[in-house]
């Protein structure tokens, strides 16, 4: 495991010599002509930019994304946001002992926990049809990467284990829901959710980068979803076909309109439910993330994010306390 001072923990003016992974690298030039390389090196607890002005082009060869670096240099301000002066920067050595992992952010829930929490939720569905489905797509290597995957490249729960925490915060809006409207069928929300990122776990690679794989950008992740659904339902003897569809169109649906990528909009009451839980659940955590990153700036406010259509405020730490 690597043992070294957390790149969030710098200050302007500090002095570094560290390990960072290089999650963007671009060549561009400068309004006099010269070239030079946008880079973005990051740790699992944030990233920053940085210009490499001398040699861009041999830099380029040897910084591509993914590419641990070791980096010398200080942290400057540069219009009111902290970035990565560099002095000089190598590609790490096998003798170096890191890896692309080491530089990964993770969720904060526990591994294990969450797991658990996961099986209690399986457990929970008694339609023995999509239990049983549930169980056959939950398993072995599919399971494995269901528990690693992102659920994101970078605007919510982007972070390694970060599909399963986005789920099953999902999961929980949902079982309030259900308590609330006894119209909602348990069951088949349950499984939706559970099912409804599925494909992720293709869509998205996250070796040392993340980023999304040829089949993601080809198929996106609801597809992958709706045809595993499909196909896995149809191997199991005497599955509800009525059911069957109602549980794709709850993985079709659960992006909520047709502008953000959904085949179909949501039109049964475990669909509504599923997108609204989905979009509670990932803006919440893209904005808290969003806040976070920005907190230490002195503003009162975050930058512009272009997802969010807006800037979002900073409280003061001590916003809940009595005076």
């Amino acid at each position: 495991m690597l043992d070294q001072k957390a790149l969030n923990e710098y200050s302007t003016g500090d002095e570094l010599l560290i390990f960072l992974i290089v999650s963007k690298c671009e060549v561009k030039t400068s309004k006099n002509g010269k070239l030079f390389l946008n880079l973005e090196l990051r740790d699992k607890s944030t990233a920053l930019p940085s210009k490499v002005w001398d040699n861009a082009e041999e830099y380029a060869k040897k910084l591509k994304e993914g590419t641990v670096v070791k980096v010398a240099g200080q942290i400057e301000d540069f219009n009111g946001a902290p970035q990565i002066k560099i002095d000089k920067i190598r590609p790490a050595q096998e003798s170096d002992n890191v890896i692309p992992e080491d530089f990964l952010p993770r969720s904060r829930r526990p591994i294990n926990e969450m797991m658990d929490e996961l099986n209690q939720v399986i457990d929970s569905v008694k339609n023995q049809h999509l239990n049983k489905l549930l169980r056959i797509i939950l398993s072995g290597d599919n399971l494995d990467k269901y528990s690693r995957t992102p659920a994101g490249k970078g605007w919510h729960h982007a972070y390694i284990h970060g599909l399963l925490e986005h789920t099953l915060e999902i999961v929980r809006i949902c079982k309030l829901m259900c308590s609330i409207h006894s119209d909602l069928n348990h069951d088949l929300l349950i499984s939706g959710t559970l099912l409804h990122d599925f494909g992720k776990t293709e869509e998205l690679t996250y070796d040392s980068v993340f980023d999304y794989s040829d089949k993601g950008k080809l198929i996106g992740h609801i597809m992958i979803g709706a045809l595993t659904v499909e196909k896995t339902a149809s191997s199991i003897p005497n599955f509800p076909e009525e059911l069957k569809t109602h549980l794709i169109h709850l993985v079709l649906s659960h992006q909520g309109k047709l502008e953000f990528a959904s085949p179909v909009e949501p039109k049964t009451l475990e669909a509504i439910a599923l997108y609204q839980a989905d979009e509670l659940s990932a803006k919440t955590n893209a904005y808290k993330y969003a806040i976070e990153a920005d907190k230490n700036k002195g503003g009162r406010w975050t930058r512009f994010l272009p997802l969010a259509e807006t800037s979002l405020f900073i409280p003061e730490n001590n916003l809940d306390k009595e005076e």
